[in-house]
């Protein structure tokens, strides 16, 4: 089981923003940002391109779309955020769970962080 399986599945605790029966949104351990999100499917895919290949993807990928805007609303982030997701080793991935950041509460310069 992956790290993020069991935070989904409650057996590591985490700092909840938004969940529905398709995504979990928790606040990250290391913060780059005032706020600094993590938007992570229930079901396990490992990468982008794994979740993109899976019948179900779109669906779970539309689902991260409106839980992205959602914690956007509640962290109050309407002037703007960064969405971001590593891909593989060489894109940064450290938890083989497909995952995105979203940071914002501060303004973001174009360089990323």
């Amino acid at each position: 089981m992956c790290l993020f399986c069991d935070i989904i599945e409650g057996k590591i605790p985490s700092t909840k923003v938004y969940e529905d029966e398709k995504v979990l949104c928790f606040r990250d351990i290391n913060p780059v940002a005032p706020t600094h999100v993590l938007v992570v499917p229930k079901k396990h895919f490992d990468d982008i391109i794994d979740i993109s290949k899976a019948d179900d993807g779109a669906e779970y990928l539309g689902a991260v779309s409106k839980a992205i805007a959602k914690v956007a609303e509640i962290d109050g982030l309407g002037n703007g955020f960064r969405v971001i997701n590593n891909c593989g080793e060489d894109g940064g991935q450290t938890v083989k769970h497909v995952h995105f950041h979203v940071i914002g509460g501060v303004k973001l310069t174009e360089k990323m962080i």
